[in-house]
């Protein structure tokens, strides 16, 4: 019997030195490829933009551009970078897609609404969400154009090394000089509740860029534990977004009252319940436009529920009506879903997504995948223009685009069974 037992005993010390040697082979693997993308992501040239525009802090602490040209603003959404050993080709060709497009439309400002990491173990190999964040922020900080971030609901999972404030602290770190990104106020919930103005040489507020921390899953009360559905803006963020538009208001009134209310645009990650009222309507209609509903462009690529908003209700689409300051909202979160509709005079807009890792063989279809241009006009208009990565207008020297399936060619409005 004590032969037995010592045996078991050196089976389970065999065991745990086993164990140990794959934890640090995974671990320098680990380091090493995190290691390679942080270097690619700084291995690009500086984007040159001529008179590019240089942001500045009003007394409020909040960015301002001054400008009497065109604001071109780039939307990037669900970049989903692992940052682990397995996910390295991926992530390589995901920060790939994304220069290329910015050294094509030289933006003013670049903002990417969430989901820029996705550290998922089994796939990437990693919890370690800090190094996709970083691998992002350098390839930014490379190119030299300023930019900004939305939290999404992977930026921060529960099993992720960083929660949302360590990643609002990393964003906001004085290494990535041309990050705009703020915290927001303590006293609101979620992380970069904040907006950057464009003013025009007199003063006056042009548009109001608005960005907001959708949230990400819905906890129980008493538990406090994860339910798995997707959240809502909460109210004191829609009292905030109040305050905002208030303040701005009361800003352009004192230079011009033509000037009120103030032009706005709000960026964010999950869609507002507004947009599957909308689509929904539509769809029922037999995608035929409604008294509320004006479809623009794009298609719902999505298969079971169509459009992922929040699970719950909150007042942001109405506190929008009442004021009528914001005037389109950009968000991301459903990866094939890239439509533009106007519902109750308010555009609602989904931009092509990155993504070449959390759909399963994403990174073989192409019909989703490039990005949003919105450019805002010196007379508080604007004008949205999607472009995909495989069209012609990235065909870059030096940058090599992958054989993709093109998914959606053929596809109208939905990908549903009529």
């Amino acid at each position: 019997m004590a032969r037995v037992k010592h045996k078991k005993g050196k089976i389970a010390l065999i065991t745990i030195a086993l164990v140990a040697v794959i934890a640090i082979v995974i671990t320098g693997v680990n380091v090493l490829s995190v290691q390679n993308l942080l270097e690619l992501g700084s291995s690009y040239s500086k984007v040159e933009i001529e008179n590019q525009l240089v942001p500045e802090k009003d007394e409020n602490g909040n960015w301002y551009f001054t400008t009497d040209r065109d604001f071109k603003i780039m939307q990037l959404t669900d970049i989903h970078i692992g940052g682990g050993f397995m996910s390295k080709t991926v992530d390589e060709k995901a920060l790939n897609a994304v220069a290329a497009m910015i050294i094509k439309e030289k933006p003013d400002l670049v903002i990417a609404t969430g989901d820029i990491t996705f550290p998922v173990p089994y796939t990437a190999g990693t919890f370690n969400n800090y190094s996709g964040a970083k691998a992002f922020g350098n390839l930014m900080e490379r190119l030299g154009v300023y930019w900004d971030v939305t939290f999404g609901n992977h930026d921060a999972e529960a099993y992720s090394y960083f929660d949302r404030e360590a990643m609002a602290e990393i964003y906001s770190d004085e290494e990535f000089q041309y990050c705009l990104f703020q915290a927001g106020p303590e006293d609101i919930d979620g992380y970069g509740n904040h907006t950057i103005e464009v003013k025009n040489s007199k003063g006056i507020i042009t548009q109001a860029i608005i960005l907001i921390d959708s949230q990400a899953y819905i906890k129980d009360n008493i538990t406090e534990s994860i339910k798995g559905t997707y959240d809502n803006i909460h109210p004191n963020q829609v009292e905030w977004y109040e305050s905002e538009i208030l303040r701005m208001n009361a800003e352009n009134e004192k230079i011009s009252e033509e000037a009120v209310p103030v032009k706005s645009l709000a960026f964010f990650h999950i869609p507002l319940v507004e947009m599957d009222d909308a689509w929904t309507e539509f769809r029922e209609n037999g995608y035929k436009d409604t008294e509320n509903f004006k479809y623009v462009e794009g298609i719902i690529g999505e298969l079971g529920r169509q459009v992922c908003c929040g699970y719950g209700e909150d007042d942001m689409f109405e506190k929008m009506l009442e004021f009528g300051s914001t005037k389109a909202m950009f968000n991301g979160h459903d990866h094939v879903n890239n439509t533009t509709f106007e519902y109750k005079g308010i555009t609602f807009s989904y931009s092509y997504s990155i993504d070449y890792f959390a759909y399963s063989s994403i990174d073989k279809l192409g019909s989703q995948r490039g990005c949003t241009m919105i450019t805002c006009k010196p007379d508080t208009t604007f004008t949205i223009d999607k472009y995909n990565f495989y069209s012609d207008r990235y065909d870059l020297e030096g940058f090599n685009r992958e054989e993709v399936t093109m998914q959606f060619e053929d596809v109208k409005y939905q990908v549903i069974p009529e």
